[in-house]
């Protein structure tokens, strides 16, 4: 088995907590949803690492998974995707300039180099914006020592 036949493993969160007025509200998340019906469906010609199908939103209100805050969950399992971290990562923050958030995490499950959590927090909610985003990372590795 090479090292590009290993599973990755990439689930997360974005978390948001839409405005208290109704209106506000509702435009938050559609452009939420925008944001992620953006995305390719299926096999795209520029190979995006993020596709459409890998996300799902709670609804709108308590009786569909918002009690107050917007939930939008993710998960792909990928051939051997650390060696285009990079790239994926890039994707991953364009899409989250372009919606509104508070708190973001990303779990990377490798077979070869462990788990990683890569977590966004702005100092107040994010808007759609081309600011720069400070992520930080923790990384959990489990190896075994031979005696």
């Amino acid at each position: 088995m090479t090292a590009f036949d290993y599973e990755s493993v990439v689930y997360g969160i974005i978390r948001h907590l839409p405005s208290v007025d109704n209106l506000a509200a509702r435009y938050e998340r559609q452009t939420n949803w925008t944001a992620i019906q953006s995305l390719p469906l299926g096999i795209d010609d520029q190979f995006s690492l993020l596709r459409r199908e890998m996300f799902a939103m709670s609804g709108d209100d308590i009786f569909s998974g918002a009690y107050h805050t917007q939930v939008i969950h993710f998960a792909a399992t990928y051939r051997a995707v650390e060696y285009e971290w990079e790239s994926w990562l890039k994707q991953f923050e364009g899409l989250l300039k372009s919606m509104y958030w508070l708190s973001a995490s990303v779990h990377l499950e490798t077979e070869m180099s462990g788990r990683h959590t890569f977590n966004w927090q702005p100092e107040r909610a994010h808007v759609p914006s081309d600011n720069d985003l400070r992520m930080s990372c923790e990384w959990e590795r489990e190896a075994s020592f031979g005696l």
